[in-house]
């Protein structure tokens, strides 16, 4: 039995109105057969009783006219007054029957068969009415004695009688379809129509559920129409509760995206603002040492504010980064709504963007050359890991920006080299998909990552070092910041991790595959 079979069987799953117009049919059928069944049992009782009234006047009348003859010869019941075509009579004698015929249609004597007139013998002598089947069909037959102490027989047949209760029940059977399909119809439109404001909210409801309410500047504009919203009613009532539940919400996400766009701004802001300070700070640090003579434990101090003021530095720049990605992604082209530019690895391998562009026009991009300087660079700086590649011989290009994409991958080899202990296995590998899109992948053979962790490792401030070894804090931004690049490539990243093999997986789309998405340069540019 399929699927839809089972659901045709099981009334649950049918629609409100086919529900409504089952039931209503059901209920109509139950009266219907009712009604036949009384009507078929009155008039069942009524010619059944005018048959054994006008059966028991024959009977009267065929025994006058038998004791009234006088003759020798046995004479003829049916000759008796007002005999019907059909009827019939015998004459009982001694148990023996002597005579048992109907009257035809031409006034005919019709002669029974021995078979009849042994069914005809054995009926009882006291007057009492019963049916019998005979050759020619049922009768209704009633005996009498007559003064001689013959047995008198006389039978009316119930075919006129059966034929009119089968009228009648083909008639209930006839008018009662025709009721229920007329009904049926008219019902289902009725009922649709009354129905037809559950409909409209449930498409207001569906395209409500197909908008992104999750991020950006959302309009909640789907309303359920007046007509179906109009209080005092069951069905109005829910309409003008939904309207009333929508512009709520309405009122809520213009509140959330008002203080997101305030926070954002006030990120974004402020990282710019700290940025000169910071570098001011820097900048008198490197002049004080190289202009004065300290003690062992005041350029132990220096250089903790040297280390303290770049690691503050790239964290203001991780944080201008992701406000940038954000706003070009809720659609924000503000002031400061780019990226910067020159990727450096950062304490905690966000790499953050320094002074320049993160993203300008997107361009056709060979990401296997692109993985090769990358990891060649990586492996310059990081010796104590094992780095290998694996690149197609035919070009892997997407349409994209070159120094966001390689932010991209510098930022998932310096999370690998950081959170990895030495002499890891560190694997970079590019490869294309039947579908299109174009795939790079790095793995590792590191500890792993907590099952727990992956489902926010891509949040900010996630941090984990507990699971995987490092020798110096993290600030959670950097996968924060690859996350935020692929997704404005219309791309994907994702994490598997189990003990002894890591792999974060980004998913880009190919040039093909890119062309019916194209990026937005302007959202990241300066």
């Amino acid at each position: 039995m399929t699927s839809i079979t089972r659901n045709l069987l099981r009334p649950s799953s049918w629609h409100l109105s086919t529900r409504l117009v089952a039931v209503m049919l059901a209920l109509l059928t139950v009266i219907c057969v009712l009604v036949g069944m009384v009507s078929y049992s009155a008039l069942s009782m009524t010619v059944r009783s005018q048959l054994d009234s006008s059966l028991q006047q024959a009977s009267g009348r065929t025994v006058s006219f038998y004791t009234s003859q006088n003759g020798s010869s046995l004479p003829d019941p049916l000759n008796a007054r007002a005999t019907s075509a059909g009827q019939l009579s015998a004459v009982l004698s001694n148990g023996v029957v002597h005579y048992a015929a109907i009257l035809s249609d031409k006034g005919e004597r019709q002669q029974l068969t021995t078979a009849d007139a042994d069914i005809l013998a054995g009926l009882s002598p006291n007057g009492e009415l019963s049916t019998k089947t005979l050759s020619i069909g049922e009768y209704r037959l009633q005996t009498q004695a007559a003064p001689n102490r013959d047995i008198l027989i006389t039978g009316l047949p119930l075919a006129a009688t059966e034929q009119t209760l089968s009228t009648l029940v083909l008639s209930i059977v006839l008018v009662s379809l025709a009721g229920l399909l007329a009904l049926g119809w008219a019902g289902t439109a009725i009922i649709r129509r009354s129905l037809r404001p559950l409909a409209q909210l449930s498409d207001t409801a569906t395209r409500v559920s197909t908008l992104r309410l999750d991020a950006g500047e959302v309009t909640l504009g789907a309303r359920v129409p007046d007509a179906a919203a109009h209080p005092g009613t069951e069905v109005g009532n829910v309409g003008h509760a939904f309207n009333a539940m929508l512009e709520n919400v309405s009122h809520a996400l213009e509140a959330r995206q008002h203080s997101e766009t305030k926070l954002r701004r006030f990120v974004a802001d402020a990282s710019h603002e700290l940025r000169t300070p910071l570098t001011a700070i820097r900048g008198y640090a490197e002049l004080l040492a190289m202009t004065e003579q300290l003690s062992p434990d005041g350029q132990t101090s220096l250089d903790r504010v040297q280390d303290q003021s770049v690691r503050m530095s790239r964290l203001v720049e991780d944080l201008l980064t992701l406000a940038r990605l954000d706003e070009a992604a809720a659609g924000l082209a503000g002031p400061g709504s780019a990226g910067s530019g020159a990727a450096v690895p950062g304490a905690d391998g966000s790499g953050a963007a320094r002074n320049g562009k993160l993203m300008g026009a997107p361009t056709v991009v060979n990401l296997s050359p692109l993985v090769m300087e990358t990891v060649r660079d990586i492996q310059v700086a990081t010796p104590d890991h094992v780095w290998t590649l694996t690149v197609p011989d035919e070009p892997v290009e997407v349409l994209g920006e070159d120094q966001a994409l390689r932010q991209i991958l510098l930022n998932l080899l310096s999370n690998a080299a950081k959170h990895t202990p030495s002499g890891t296995a560190v694997h970079t590998a590019v490869s294309h998909t039947p579908d299109g899109w174009c795939l790079l992948e790095v793995s590792d053979t590191g500890p792993g990552i907590d099952s727990d962790f992956q489902n926010i490792i891509f949040d900010r401030f996630s941090r984990a070092d507990q699971a995987r070894t490092g020798a110096s804090g993290s600030t959670g931004l950097g996968l924060s910041i690859v996350q935020g690049i692929v997704r404005a490539h219309h791309g994907t990243v994702s994490v598997t991790s189990v003990p002894g093999l890591t792999t974060f997986t980004v998913r880009l789309p190919g040039t093909t595959a890119a062309a019916h998405s194209p990026m937005h340069p302007t959202a990241f540019s300066r």
